[in-house]
């Protein structure tokens, strides 16, 4: 895979993409958390270092579906963008046909929301094309979205030579699993076990041990014949779960904190095979979580990848909350695969406390899977 470094960039318009998808909130559209536009900031003076003319950087904020949203404007990402590199940047209203003369003199320049154009996530040539012709050298920096075939991610690599940025060439070194310390515990929650199956498989692999938490834990136990009241099951995956079982290195929660369907009454926690009818699981309780901390001493690598529970609501965050903490004070390798387990590390400002934070939820766990990311894929192809 090339990086920077193969290239020369000096007087050379650079295209850069980036990961500019932050949260913001609804009624201000301020940005809550810079986490991704901090760690775009190294690639971008690693650029301007190498004396490039220009510096041209595109993103998308989330799903537009091709409609121009006030609130996900690129204009407070530009603001935001400034105040960490030092520099001016200069924010065009569109990101098609852009005036290149009244630019010319801009040293940074940030292109408009990309999905306000449906072409994006169509992989358009066209798009595709017109980016291109914006610079000299295309450099891929937007590991969230690198396992999405995306015009600016993907059909780009057809029409311009370009390279892996600083973050991307981070992210893989240290999601590299074969590089990781033994014993490895990999610690895997989330609500739908369809989405998890690739890397729970991986992990039995490659894993000395492999906890499970968050809603997928109800498909396992309805495959054991257990009563899972109104909990969520993927029926279509009983039978891949039925065969994981089969692997000593799969631990589950031994108790659950349940809720009536109103999740504000009848909070308790009982057994995994007591769980009555009627009710939701929505945490795994005490037990479990002693029972974790007690496996993560164990390990020299831990690799933590979703929610332990339905975090977004207290008290059902507490499983989640009580695990990143200790986690944070154990001395070991420990890999977070970004997406809401990245969130709630940055929530209880844990970061420093961790050896890594994917930026890239979704491109993180494919990576860990096994998988190969479409838009590396791509740009290594055509970039022989």
């Amino acid at each position: 895979m090339r990086t920077l470094k193969d290239f020369d960039l000096k007087d050379k318009r650079v295209l850069m993409r980036a990961d500019l998808d932050v949260p913001i909130d609804e009624k201000t559209g301020d940005i809550t958390d810079d986490f991704r536009l901090k760690l775009a900031v190294p690639t971008i003076k690693y650029v301007l270092k190498k004396g490039a003319k220009q510096l041209i950087i595109m993103g998308h904020m989330d799903s537009p579906e091709g409609k121009v949203v006030e609130n996900l404007k690129m204009d407070k990402v530009a603001a935001r963008l400034m105040s960490l590199v030092g520099k001016s940047v200069y924010k065009t209203n569109d990101c098609v046909d852009i005036n290149m003369n009244a630019i010319q003199n801009e040293k940074i320049v940030l292109l408009e929301n990309l999905r306000f154009h449906v072409e994006e996530e169509k992989n358009d040539d066209g798009l595709a094309q017109k980016l291109a012709g914006y610079a000299e050298v295309y450099v891929n920096n937007a590991f969230a979205t690198c396992h999405r075939a995306h015009a600016s991610m993907h059909a780009i690599t057809k029409y311009l030579h370009g390279c892996i940025g600083l973050q991307v060439e981070k992210e893989l070194e240290n999601l590299d699993i074969n590089k990781m310390p033994k014993p490895i515990i990999a610690i895997l929650g989330g609500a739908k076990l369809k989405t998890k199956i690739p890397i729970i498989q991986k992990m039995l692999v490659q894993a000395d041990k492999v906890l499970l938490a968050g809603a997928m834990i109800f498909t396992f136990y309805s495959a054991k014949g257990l009563e899972i009241g109104n909990s969520l099951c993927d029926n279509d995956y009983l039978t891949n779960a039925k065969i994981m079982l089969n692997n000593e290195k799969l631990i589950l929660p031994k108790d659950i904190v349940i809720a009536n369907p109103s999740l504000d009454t009848g909070i308790r926690t009982v057994s995994y095979d007591a769980i009555p009818k009627g009710v939701l699981g929505l945490d795994i309780g005490e037990q479990s979580i002693e029972q974790f901390k007690q496996e993560l001493r164990n390990a020299a690598t831990i690799i933590w990848n979703g929610p332990l529970g339905y975090y977004e609501k207290k008290p059902f965050d507490k499983a989640t909350a009580d695990i990143a903490k200790f986690m944070g004070e154990l001395s070991c390798h420990k890999v977070v695969g970004g997406g809401d387990t990245a969130d709630v590390i940055h929530k209880f400002g844990l970061d420093k406390n961790f050896t890594f934070i994917s930026s890239g939820g979704g491109a993180a766990l494919e990576l860990l899977s096994g998988k190969e990311l479409v838009a590396l894929q791509a740009l290594e192809e055509n970039n022989k």
